[in-house]
């Protein structure tokens, strides 16, 4: 499903105009982007939550050119679903 197909969707079942609910989408995915590149997780109780993963440092290989490199530790953004959330998508 993509963002103008969410957006369809949240518009038919409120009753809001697309560019509202768009625009409140949009918002609501810059406050988590924000959130996270402040390292500070989202938690959305009953759906899951958005968190910084750390990632450590490893040695990686190119197999073309028989060479190795490191990568070094980095975080990166991570989604951790509800229990609920999981329960449901197992149905």
């Amino acid at each position: 499903m993509t963002k103008a197909e969410v957006v369809n969707e949240i518009a038919k079942k409120t009753g809001v105009e697309k560019a509202v609910v768009l625009s409140t989408v949009e918002s609501f995915m810059e406050v988590v982007k924000d959130s996270l590149a402040n390292h500070e997780p989202v938690y959305l109780r009953g759906f899951g939550s958005f968190i910084i993963k750390k990632r450590a440092e490893k040695t990686a290989r190119n197999i073309h050119k028989e060479t190795t490199i490191k990568i070094p530790a980095h975080d990166i953004p991570a989604f951790k679903p509800a229990k609920t959330f999981v329960q449901e998508v197992k149905k």
